[in-house]
């Protein structure tokens, strides 16, 4: 595992070796280690240490990207990214990298995670694999930890680094052709009760034995966490970033200022704040900034990194990927204010609604209004005057999550931290509560 000291002195090293303008250096060690099993059974333990360095530089408005993992090849990693300057045509809407500002720093850094061994990883697992088999279930899924330390480096003065931790288990249970979804996240793996988590995951599986068929329709919901994570982040990836708002793609353009979603939704990504996944800059060593995108149903903000900062004469707030990317800054570290009731409360309060554990395979559809459509899965059932009744087969469902937010009636008091749908290898998640929704649109069925 690379040390801070090195990291940072390989970005000094390659902002040296540039002639360009600008130079810009990132570099992320990542240690992992993975556990996955299936049948009830460990079938891959895996460890692995992995070094990545991106550069990007700029001649002008000539810019250029290059990376690589072998790391005594800095040197012709910045001579590529100048040559694939070179060769580039002007990009009119760069102004500069940019400049230092003060990072508050944040830990996101847990010692018992990154002390934590295969081996105790496996004895976990083994207690997952018996809870199952006491149920009479196999067990299939993940648990996984990383290790990560970060350096963030340009010519304008940026020197950040920071070391960050991030565990999670995913537990599928099976039984009878029935299947229970569980799973938790933290940077301190301490903090994440593995029997409990496949306690919920055996009981669903129990509880979904001999799912009915349900017709499609609109129906009252209640959403888990998990479903809700899942909401949010296309909410976030579709209308608040401010690459999307600028080009016009944005169900958010217009609307600043104005009511999008019911009064009592209030959401926001804060990168900073240690009941998430906690990280103190972004990819580009600009301090994260607390950004309120939604209060009280009214689109408020938008995230920025410092190319759609520049061309509104803004700071960038500290939410930029990877560099090069084509969808520019968006909120991956999302929070939903609370609400002030029980997760019982709100299946007493449903006359005929489903309960969804998780959302699956959901895409895009319609991006100016944010109509999504996925499936259900891993524990789907109906809900009939305020009671759990039977478990029903996972459905389709084509729905705005505009239209869904702007229905909510209940939201519980509880929150937890989910990862559902998140593509980045990074520590980041939703911080979500449970939510009733009383018009969501079920267009299909399936067979299982």
């Amino acid at each position: 595992m690379f040390e801070k000291s090195k990291i940072k002195k390989i970005c000094q090293e390659a902002i040296g070796y540039s002639a360009s303008n600008q130079i810009e250096a990132v570099v992320i060690a990542n240690h992992s280690v993975l556990t996955r099993f299936a049948n009830s059974t460990i079938h891959q333990n895996m460890e692995d240490n992995d070094c990545l360095a991106k550069i990007r530089v700029a001649k002008g408005k000539r810019i250029g990207s290059s990376s690589t993992n072998i790391m005594s090849s800095i040197k012709e990693t910045v001579k590529r990214a100048e040559d694939i300057a070179a060769a580039s045509r002007e990009d009119q809407g760069f102004i500069s990298l940019p400049k230092p500002g003060q990072i508050q720093e944040k830990s996101g850094f847990s010692q018992r995670t990154a002390d934590y061994s295969y081996q105790q990883m496996a004895e976990d697992v083994k207690k997952i694999i018996e809870k199952a088999e006491g149920a009479g279930c196999k067990v299939a899924g993940a648990y996984s930890k990383n290790i990560i330390e970060m350096g963030c480096a340009n010519s304008l003065g940026i020197m950040a680094s920071t070391s960050l931790t991030n565990a999670s288990i995913i537990i599928v249970a099976e039984k009878d052709s029935s299947s229970g979804y569980a799973s938790c996240l933290s940077s301190d793996i301490g903090k994440i009760d593995v029997e409990t988590v496949a306690n919920i995951a055996v009981e669903k599986s129990i509880r979904g034995i001999g799912a009915e068929e349900l017709p499609q329709g609109e129906y009252e919901v209640v959403l888990e966490p998990a479903a809700v994570a899942d909401l949010l982040l296309f909410l976030g990836y579709l209308g608040f970033g401010a690459l999307a708002y600028q080009e016009g793609r944005s169900f958010v353009c217009g609307n600043l200022g104005k009511s999008i979603v019911g009064e009592n939704i209030s959401i926001w990504d804060d990168g900073r704040d240690p009941v998430g996944m906690p990280v103190s800059f972004d990819f580009e060593g600009v301090p994260k900034e607390k950004v309120v995108l939604i209060e009280n149903g009214v689109a408020k903000g938008l995230v920025y990194d410092s190319y759609t900062a520049h061309k509104e004469g803004r700071v960038s707030t500290g939410h930029s990927l990877p560099q090069p990317n084509t969808s520019g800054p968006i909120p991956t570290n999302l929070f939903m204010k609370e609400g002030e009731y029980a997760k019982e409360e709100l299946i007493s309060a449903t006359k005929k609604g489903i309960l969804v554990t998780r959302f699956h395979y959901t895409n895009v559809i319609e991006p100016m209004r944010c109509v999504i459509t996925g499936m259900t899965r891993d524990g789907t059932f109906l809900i009939e005057n305020g009671k759990i009744t039977r478990p029903i087969k996972n459905m389709r469902f084509t729905q705005s999550v505009l239209d869904a937010l702007s229905s909510v009636s209940m939201i519980t008091k509880e929150r937890s931290l989910s990862s559902e749908g998140l593509i980045m290898d990074f520590p980041s998640g939703c911080y979500v509560p449970y939510l009733k929704i009383d018009k969501f649109c079920f267009s299909g069925k399936t067979e299982f």
